[in-house]
């Protein structure tokens, strides 16, 4: 026999197949150890053959087989095919999505434990074996126990001598190192309203592929995905539940298992090696029919799959940072087809994108307008900071704020501050010669943090001590500009000193239960006000929240990115969809320094059709997304001469593709990037908007051709973030 192997290289010299030859016991998605130039390397087998294009004596053999039920699926090592394509990336970097990073290199295997279990208690034991005799007094009344913890009550000796006499047995097992015991409610059966039996009916009786939801905050959208997956989980196939943030990843998976049981089983980067091994497994194996999880749960080893969820389908985190740099809805849809089944996209803010598929008909639309409880939508106030400015308040809230927190307090409710921006304070400047503090290796301005009283770089990490004086005049007039997570929260302290406040940022949560605890506390009531960044944004639910103020509410409206507009509508939307979602009504400050800037005025009103025929008729006009494609090929090395070198190549190779077809280019330039400078490397990038994807292809492969050792070059599609 022998196997077809892909070397876990990622790397165009070797992407291509190997042969090996094997057992019988090999199979198509085994994952192997094999020689390879000199070493020995892991690699993945995609396919078996019974005859070798190449002489036996040429042929060398598997060193070891890690699976006995091979890791990837068929439709993992077709899709991953597919992905190599789209992307133009080595087939090893494609099939390595689908493997935890620990699995993959061999660094985690499974966990077990030694236990010691009651036998009989038909045994002489002598007079002085006093020890022997409490330790068969307790294990049979328990039956078992870990072998270790028996040892540690009773003495070593004295377990290994009832073992040895045949009154305790040792088992040596296999355990679960199941992921922090999120608590799950007992399942309350919902009675559903007309509205969502009638989307789920369309759903499931859609000819589309692809159904959109577009439902107000707390119409019950969840509740529909839950529906749908008891469906599909009757019928004995699988679902796969994505959501954008890790943060919402403890909430989703302990409804699922109030209702489906161990059914559910979690996957993202936030778990230990072991826990996400076991849970990996656990849905390989189809003990676990569920998969929920942030991005690459989309990648879940599932087979027979129902329907493939994306709840808040706007967000940018969907797309993908690192090579290969998919978008999960792409992914999620390839899934989908081969599967034969449903992928249901769920928002409140759908995307531009998203939202034209479904108006032209290419995508079904189900639209929800009302909250299930019939409450109206909070309550939004407009507070305009350039009149607080000159009324003399220099603080981060003005006075309806103020106002409203107090009430919000006095009337035991809680309240939620968002701002995203974390720190104390956005940057440090000398106000005598307007020096500001960066990053020696980032081309980015750093943040003060004042808890820890330094200056960090919010791209790299880099830490560094707080000025007392500026290094380029000698000046001590050092002030702080902008406002952080931090500085809110100072500021809350010295109003409110009784209140109890939690903040929530990337500095406060840490190890891979933070977020969880830091929710938990704020649901359980043991904070007043939360304050936070993005992650408290979407899909909490906290029945005692009925005030949310925006810091800042416009700071995202004049980046300088096509879709900075309709960024700042939808997190305004979602801000303002966690107040009044219980028996209260809510109401939602909204600080700006633009009261009329219209996209403001659209989301007061929760105005989102009128939003989207506003944006996309701008769209159309100035021919950007979905009227065109925007494409970036990055070029970055700690090399500046080597990256412009390599960065003339790029784009005179594609300005040789617009000569040819001059017509499908809209724009065409290179240029360096606006942040120049990251962790040491710098960044240039050709610039492109292309009136379809025609030529994305080529593009790809004149990335792939000159990317190497020293000078990294990648292709983002429309990316979230021009930066």
């Amino acid at each position: 026999m022998f196997a077809k192997v892909i070397v876990d290289i990622a790397h165009s010299r070797v992407d291509r197949i190997f042969e090996y030859s094997c057992g019988d016991g090999v199979e198509a998605g085994c994952r192997v150890k094999v020689p390879f130039g000199g070493r020995i390397s892991d690699g993945f087998v995609i396919g078996v053959s019974d005859v070798s294009e190449y002489p036996s004596e040429k042929v060398k053999s598997i060193i070891k087989v890690f699976d006995e039920t091979p890791a990837l699926v068929p439709e993992c090592l077709a899709l991953s095919e597919s992905i190599s394509a789209r992307y133009a990336t080595p087939k090893a970097a494609s099939l390595r999505l689908f493997l935890p990073s620990e699995m993959r290199t061999g660094k985690v295997r499974e966990a077990y434990k030694n236990f010691a279990v009651f036998a009989t208690a038909d045994v002489a034991l002598g007079k002085s074996a006093k020890k022997q005799k409490e330790a068969l007094l307790y294990i049979s009344e328990r039956g078992e126990e870990e072998f270790s913890s028996l040892c540690a009550k009773f003495g070593r000796a004295a377990v290994n001598a009832l073992v040895a006499k045949g009154a305790v047995r040792e088992e040596r097992r296999q355990i679960q190192r199941a992921p922090a015991p999120y608590i799950s409610p007992d399942y309350q059966p919902k009675i559903l309203t007309q509205a969502q039996k009638d989307a789920i009916y369309s759903i499931e009786n859609s000819r589309q592929t692809v159904s959109l939801i577009h439902g107000v905050t707390g119409s019950g959208k969840t509740e529909i995905y839950l529906q749908v997956i008891a469906d599909v989980i009757k019928k004995g196939k699988s679902a796969i539940f994505l959501v954008p943030e890790i943060s919402l990843t403890p909430q989703m998976l302990s409804q699922l298992r109030a209702r489906f049981g161990g059914e559910a089983a979690i996957l993202h980067s936030g778990l230990s090696a072991g826990e996400r091994f076991d849970e990996w497994w656990r849905l390989r194996s189809g003990e676990a029919k569920i998969a929920v999880g942030a991005r690459s749960a989309v990648f879940a080893p599932l087979e027979n799959i129902g329907v493939i969820i994306m709840d808040e389908e706007h967000d940018s985190s969907y797309v993908s940072e690192s090579a290969p740099r998919y978008s999960t809805r792409d992914i999620a849809l390839m899934r989908a087809r081969y599967n034969g089944c449903k992928l249901i996209l769920g928002s409140a803010t759908p995307s531009v994108e998203s939202y034209l598929a479904a108006k032209e008909g290419i995508y079904n639309l189900i639209t929800l307008t009302e909250r299930i409880n019939k409450k109206p939508m909070p309550e939004i106030i407009i507070a305009d900071m350039k009149r607080e400015v000159r009324r003399g308040n220099s603080s981060a809230f003005s006075k309806a704020l103020r106002d409203e927190l107090e009430s919000t307090l006095a009337s035991g409710n809680q309240a939620i501050i968002f701002l995203n921006r974390r720190g104390y304070s956005q940057k440090v400047i000398c106000r005598d010669c307007g020096y500001v503090a960066k990053c020696a290796d980032c081309d980015v301005a750093l943040t003060y943090h004042s808890e820890e009283d330094c200056l960090k770089c919010h791209y790299c990490g880099a830490r560094y001590k707080m000025l007392s004086a500026c290094p380029e005049c000698g000046g001590r007039h050092i002030r702080y500009g902008g406002t952080g997570t931090q500085r809110v929260v100072a500021e809350l302290k010295e109003m409110f000193p009784a209140a109890r406040i939690i903040r929530m940022d990337n500095d406060t949560v840490s190890g891979k239960d933070g977020h969880y605890k830091i929710l938990s506390r704020f649901a359980a009531k043991e904070a007043d006000i939360l304050v936070g960044t993005q992650m408290i944004a979407k899909g909490h639910d906290f029945p005692s929240v009925t005030l949310v103020g925006i810091i800042d509410a416009d700071m995202s409206l004049y980046f300088s990115d096509y879709r900075s507009g309709e960024r700042t509508f939808q997190l305004i939307t979602q801000v303002a969809g966690r107040s009044g979602r219980a028996g209260e009504k809510g109401k939602v400050v909204l600080q700006t320094y633009s009261p009329e800037n219209y996209i403001l005025r659209y989301a007061v009103n929760y105005d989102y059709k009128g939003f989207f025929e506003n944006e996309v008729q701008v769209r159309k006009a100035t021919a950007f997304p979905p009227y065109s494609e925007i494409c970036r090929v990055m070029v970055t090395s700690a090399d500046d001469k080597k990256a412009l070198d390599v960065l003339k190549k790029v784009y005179f190779a594609i300005e040789d593709i617009r000569a040819r077809d001059p017509d499908e280019f809209l724009f065409l330039n290179k240029m360096h990037s606006p942040v120049k400078k990251i962790q040491g490397k710098m960044r240039y990038q050709t610039l492109m908007r292309l009136k379809s994807d025609k030529h994305l292809a080529e593009i790809y492969r004149i990335a792939a051709e000159n990317t190497g050792t020293s000078v990294l070059v990648y292709v983002e599609e429309n990316p979230a973030n021009l930066s």
